[in-house]
């Protein structure tokens, strides 16, 4: 297993309409040509996608092939166990968007249902690779499945390649600082609060899209220095406080976060409140996206035997954040 170390952090938001999306199989376009592909979920789009799907590019880019990403919607586990499904990473929109950051030509989001969910690997492989993608390689984990009831693994891919016609070529998994990456490990990282190695494993920070919480009679412009997010239906860090970034609006503003209940003001109000430290009024209304990065985190939520005592621990959080950013801005001129 390999040991990967370089962040994926270009600062940059891919245009995604620069690559191809087919919703189904029956758009992709006659002639569309050979392809180099790789399969999976995708979610979180993190170091161990990025090296498979680095991989296909240069292949595709070396045999004049274009370079596919075949991914599902809804996530299998969504539709085949949906008590146990977990939250997502990445939304099928954002994960589209970090899916054109790899250089990829095109991403087949083929619908997860019981037609799907049935085929074998053989059929899979015959009428989904061979033939409506033309797959001349394929390049997936050492742990991949497919097929109905996750019937093949490597081996039987790799037989499956030789007789359609499309070389397989098997990936190990990628290690950052001793932990293997996968996105159900850091799901379970950021479960526990540990944003710190969640950003190890996925190559950035972890990011949340949304927009701001609706009824705070905003306007137009944001003029007072927090923000609510609106109800989200993907993975959340668990409950504490965090020093973050808020992106609105091309702009980027440090912050301190509270994810969680806020108990100690009696009711429950589950809430991801963020206090901007360095606020300047900005054009936002309750549509503008908001994207909130996770750098670290700064405690767990505490109910606090009074709301003087809760205001004396923000001050405190504050000024431990305002340090993150400092001492974060002097290891960059350092550097």
């Amino acid at each position: 297993m390999r040991d990967s170390v370089p962040e994926y952090n270009s600062g940059l938001r891919a245009d995604v309409s620069q690559m191809k999306v087919f919703r189904s199989t029956a758009e992709i376009p006659a002639g569309f040509g050979a392809t180099v592909a790789a399969i999976g979920n995708f979610d979180g789009v993190h170091r161990g996608h990025c090296e498979i799907l680095a991989a296909v590019v240069r292949e595709a880019r070396s045999t004049g092939a274009r370079a596919v990403a075949i991914t599902f919607d809804p996530h299998p586990e969504q539709y085949l166990r949906p008590e146990r499904a977990p939250l997502l990473l990445t939304p099928m929109p954002e994960r589209l968007r970090l899916l054109a950051e790899t250089g990829i030509d095109a991403v087949a989001v083929l619908q997860f249902d019981a037609t799907l969910a049935g085929l074998s690997a053989r059929e899979f492989a015959r009428e989904i690779l061979a033939g409506a993608l033309g797959v001349r390689g394929l390049h997936e984990g050492h742990n991949f499945r497919l097929g109905r009831g996750a019937e093949a693994g490597i081996e039987e891919l790799k037989a499956l390649g030789a007789e359609l016609g499309f070389g397989v070529r098997v990936h190990e998994a990628v290690r950052v600082h001793g932990l293997e990456v996968s996105s159900s490990a850091i799901r379970a990282l950021l479960a526990a609060g540990d944003v710190q190695r969640a950003r190890w494993m996925l190559g950035r920070p972890f990011a949340v899209l949304s927009t701001q919480a609706r009824g705070r009679g905003i306007g137009t412009r944001l003029l007072v220095p927090t923000v609510n997010l609106a109800p989200y239906d993907g993975l959340l860090p668990g409950f504490g406080v965090y020093v973050t970034r808020v992106k609105i609006g091309g702009r980027a503003f440090q912050a301190v976060t509270n994810v969680g209940n806020r108990p100690t003001f009696g009711e429950v109000s589950f809430a991801v409140e963020s206090h901007i430290l360095d606020f300047e009024p900005v054009e936002m209304d309750e549509t503008t996206p908001v994207e909130l990065e996770f750098l670290f985190r700064l405690r767990g939520e505490m109910e606090w035997p009074s709301p003087e005592a809760l205001k004396a621990q923000i001050f405190r959080d504050v000024a431990r954040a305002k340090r993150y950013f400092r001492v974060k801005q002097l290891l960059a001129a350092l550097a």
